[in-house]
């Protein structure tokens, strides 16, 4: 029995140091391919945290000194035709604003391919220098001296402007993937806030005792403070490509694109009437016998409701969808365009305030969206979101 045994014992000993083997192999080929495990996708969004929403307060204040200024260029207008200004007319007046409208949304044209390519902080710099610069001289601008306020106000603003407006919101996309809608509508009501904060305080700096000098340096004092802290803010996540995106090779594919061509003509001709309201509904509340003190209020009232529309516009398209919730407010915003004819009383400016600043609001906020929608490299964003 005890010969017969001997060989079992040495046949189960033998196994038993076989598993060992094996299972110390196991744990090394586990432990080797643990290592070679890439670290986590820089595309794989965090979705939040600390340096994103820093980034998007960043953006809002952006938008709260770039378009929301620009937006409330119908305070300037209705003190230069009544005040500062005697000499030109409307027309000319309004050169102004739409020039620097103009180019906020052109130069960016530029600062969107630049921030594709790494640029994001020195376009942030230059153009919030370059805004605090245009705006303290404009303050030295004397009255009736068009041609010293049209390069400060017109130009200056409008190329500044353009430089960080675009920016502003690609690098949101750096952060946010699938609250990129929600977050993007967020921080499009900086400019509804700023066109509803910046019109009360130049009507009262402007026609009060300070006088138009010492009141836009005080805007400007204001608007310097904030893109300062934008500045500190901010923040990219995303390396640029290894190969900077071509921007004619990008062109062409957009061209060659038919739903963003479409989108391309849709957008440009809503713009063309859209800053007529923002730039001259205080002034025809004045000249239709609307009194002055409310009238000064009238833009207030349409940027509060466009800062609404521009708030809820991210939960509406949730159920709506981005394109349907672009083409229903841009036929509401052309509808009451044509009802601004019929301005003649304190309520008709109400009203038409009101559902003309929901409306656009909707639209303006999902510009940037529909743009990422339909931009399926992520690298090229900045180029198309203009």
């Amino acid at each position: 029995m005890t010969f017969k045994s001997e060989p079992l014992t040495v046949h189960t000993e033998g196994a038993a140091l076989q598993e060992d083997k094996e299972h110390l192999e196991t744990l090394e080929a586990c432990q080797v391919a643990k290592d070679l495990d890439p670290p986590p996708s820089l595309h794989e969004f965090p979705e939040g945290g600390l340096a994103a929403w820093a980034t998007v307060f960043g953006a809002f204040l952006v938008q709260f000194c770039g378009l929301g200024y620009t937006a409330s260029f119908g305070v300037y207008q209705d003190f230069y035709t009544q005040h500062y200004l005697t000499n030109e007319t409307s027309s000319a007046i309004s050169w102004i604003g739409s020039t620097s409208a103009f180019l906020l949304m052109t130069v960016g044209l530029v600062s969107g391919s630049l921030h594709d390519r790494g640029y994001f902080y020195h376009l942030m710099i230059a153009g919030s220098c370059l805004q605090s610069f245009s705006l303290f001289m404009l303050s030295l601008s004397k009255p009736d001296q068009y041609y010293q306020i049209f390069p400060s106000q017109g130009l200056g603003l409008g190329i500044a402007s353009g430089l960080i407006y675009v920016p502003s919101i690609a690098v949101i996309s750096h952060h946010f993937r699938r609250r990129r809608t929600l977050v993007m509508a967020f921080v499009a009501t900086g400019s509804s806030l700023g066109a509803i904060i910046h019109p009360i305080m130049l009507n009262n700096l402007l026609n009060g005792p300070l006088g138009f000098a010492n009141g836009v340096r005080a805007s400007a004092g204001l608007i310097s403070s904030f893109l300062l802290i934008a500045c500190l803010c901010m923040r990219t996540r995303l390396d640029p490509p290894a190969t900077p995106v071509n921007y004619m090779v990008a062109a062409r594919k957009c061209i060659c694109d038919v739903p963003f061509m479409l989108l391309i003509v849709g957008g440009f001709l809503f713009q063309i009437g859209f800053y007529y309201p923002l730039f001259f509904f205080q002034l025809d509340s004045i000249k239709h016998g609307i009194s002055i003190n409310f009238s000064f209020y009238s833009l207030v009232i349409l940027n509060g409701s466009n800062c609404i529309g521009r708030f809820t516009s991210g939960f509406i398209a949730a159920f709506t969808g981005v394109p349907n919730l672009v083409i229903i407010s841009s036929f509401s915003c052309g509808v009451l365009i044509l009802g601004i004819i019929g301005l003649s009383n304190l309520a008709s400016v109400v009203v038409l305030g009101v559902l003309y600043g929901y409306f656009s609001g909707l639209n303006t906020a999902m510009a940037a969206p529909i743009m990422a929608i339909l931009t399926p490299d992520f690298s090229e964003l900045g180029q198309v979101i203009i």
